[in-house]
């Protein structure tokens, strides 16, 4: 379970989840931890309940850091990753423990990818992405995390957050369950079933998640390779800087794009961050 913050259950508005800006009130950011540690909990007693034998949760909001391991539920079968970065075999990684032992990937809390019509808080990666695409095919977050799965040949399983988010996920993930917790009313703010109704319905689409796992209903994302992944930037000065990088060709002003051999390198040509 990769945790994002943007698509869990009672989070309404910016404040509560973009909590690094300047201005945010101390209270309004704690509600938002409360409510991702209350999702995460529920949904990790879900699982297990429908009989997964370990579980990975791994928190990647902002690099990380949102919930506390003593506010946690507590059991042998659940590995917790406070950072989205961890040390595996003597290396520093991306997401450690997601290999070709693990059945099943599962996206929670997610957003939208950059430029989506009608929902909260879209955006890819960073805020200076406009767009991303693998083999031209325009993807957000959720696309590139199922990416890096795919190098294992890991399934996508489960995507949560609000209707535009959960309509990307079925679009690109055949066999994918989706729990549709909210919908944006602006780009900042939205609205859905309180915490306790929306934690509910992720529960019971979390065990479904579960069930066709083990039917063999879910498929890895995996992009032929090799595979050009390019970015649009929101500024001429970002895609400069980009095209300084080893192997990063410029398109026009905005846009550079890169062609590597392994789904796990989705974004190791750009921002260092991959198997090491």
């Amino acid at each position: 379970m990769l945790w994002d913050m943007e698509g869990v259950s009672g989070i309404f508005t910016r404040e509560q989840v973009w909590f690094w800006e300047p201005g945010t009130r101390a209270e309004v950011a704690e509600e938002g931890r409360r409510l991702l540690v209350a999702d995460i909990n529920s949904a990790v007693t879900a699982a297990l309940d429908a009989g997964v034998d370990e579980l990975i949760v791994c928190d990647t909001h902002h690099g990380g850091g949102n919930i506390r391991l003593e506010e946690m539920i507590s059991d042998p079968r659940v590995t917790y990753l406070l950072k989205s970065r961890g040390m595996e075999d003597g290396k520093l990684r991306w997401l450690p423990g997601l290999d070709e032992r693990v059945d099943g990937f599962m996206v929670p809390g997610h957003h939208a990818k950059a430029g989506t019509i009608g929902a909260f808080l879209p955006h890819t990666w960073m805020l200076d992405w406009a767009d991303f695409r693998l083999n031209g095919q325009s993807v957000g977050e959720m696309g590139i995390e199922a990416c890096f799965a795919g190098h294992w040949g890991v399934p996508m399983a489960f995507a949560q957050g609000d209707e535009t988010a959960c309509r990307e996920a079925e679009g690109m993930f055949p066999g994918i369950v989706t729990a549709r917790v909210k919908r944006a009313t602006g780009h900042d703010t939205c609205e859905g079933p309180d915490a306790a109704t929306a934690r509910r319905l992720t529960a019971g689409k979390v065990a479904e998640a579960v069930a066709r796992l083990r039917a063999g209903e879910c498929r890895p994302f995996r992009p032929e390779l090799p595979m050009t992944v390019a970015i649009r930037m929101a500024t001429v000065q970002k895609a400069e800087a980009a095209a300084q990088r080893p192997g990063v060709r410029r398109l026009d002003g905005h846009a550079v794009e890169a062609t590597v051999a392994r789904h796990c390198d989705v974004v190791k040509w750009i921002v260092n961050t991959g198997l090491d």
